[in-house]
């Protein structure tokens, strides 16, 4: 038995969900299904009970999860412990940020920086919201602001700013208006940035664009969100991005596109400040710099 196994296994039982579990891991779904059944082989029974829609724990999978957990979360804190044990008295605290992060709340991570200079340095570390995410729980940073929604065990989520969402469209087909609505939306073709690039929110947001009628979409392979624009630019496309003009996410904005409001809902994307809570408590001092930092970042939404 490896780590892997067990590692493996933990994101399928928290996902339940193979495929949503392989997305996590950067992994194809087949083979992470074979390691779980190398596991279910070698331990001798079955972990979980598989159909053609749902994945569900056995008892001897529910048993074994929170073993599993402790075992890798012991494992993932190797690395901090030994920071903490051997740190000189100054010491530097990485931030996750995302990609996209809002204008304000990188000037309030200056702004904590600042007010902390005299116990850390805090820089930056960038990643998907989803790396941030296993970064934190592996114990690799001490907190990262990600998109929301986000859920893992042991994980504190404070949630520090909602970006209202809008309709990237071609300028040509609706350069003077002011507004849209979905149905008006159906006959055009949904355009995704790369799903790595894509929080989880824009899940739930796929979802309604089907719900409304929109069924066609396409999934560009490039992170470059020009790409994007220049594909909306093309006519009887549109994307989904932050509405205001500052945002993070406004590197596709020129003439040839408009970002309009919907008219008949209202997306927003959250973003949140995440830690592990156990972290937070047995780290000198870190109790405080995630106080100071909520602080802080609450003035974002202002």
């Amino acid at each position: 038995m490896e780590m892997l196994h067990l590692r493996y296994f933990v994101a399928v039982a928290e996902h339940l969900s193979f495929s949503g579990a392989a997305r996590r891991l950067h992994m194809a779904t087949s083979p992470l299904s074979r390691r779980v059944r190398d596991l279910e082989q070698e331990l001798g029974t079955a972990l979980f009970e598989r159909d053609s829609h749902h994945v569900r724990l056995t008892d001897a999978g529910a048993a074994l999860l929170p073993i599993a957990r402790d075992v890798v979360g012991r494992f993932d804190d190797l690395p901090w412990r030994l920071r903490e044990a051997v740190r000189p008295p100054r010491r530097t605290v990485h931030i996750g940020t995302p990609p996209g992060l809002h204008p304000r709340l990188r000037e309030r991570i200056k702004e904590l920086a600042r007010r902390c200079a005299a116990e850390c340095d805090i820089k930056r570390w960038p990643g998907s919201s989803s790396d941030l995410l296993d970064a934190v729980q592996r114990g690799a940073l001490a907190m990262a602001l990600v998109h929301l929604p986000v859920h893992a065990e042991g994980v504190e989520v404070h949630e520090v700013l909602r970006e209202p969402l809008g309709a990237v469209l071609p300028a040509a087909e609706f350069g003077s208006r002011t507004s849209v609505s979905l149905s008006e939306l159906v006959d055009h073709t949904y355009v995704s940035p790369a799903p790595e690039l894509l929080p989880a929110y824009y899940d739930e947001l796929l979802g309604r664009l089907k719900a409304a009628g929109i069924r066609r979409k396409v999934t560009l392979s490039t992170g470059d969100y020009g790409s994007t624009g220049e594909v909306v630019a093309n006519g009887s496309a549109f994307a989904i991005s932050k509405l205001a003009p500052g945002s993070g996410m406004g590197k596709y904005r020129d003439d040839n596109v408009v970002v309009l409001p919907f008219e008949d809902f209202d997306p927003e994307l959250p973003t949140g400040l995440i830690w592990r809570a156990d972290r937070a408590a047995a780290q000198s001092g870190l109790g405080e710099l995630l106080a100071a930092a909520r602080r802080v970042l609450d003035g974002a939404g202002a």
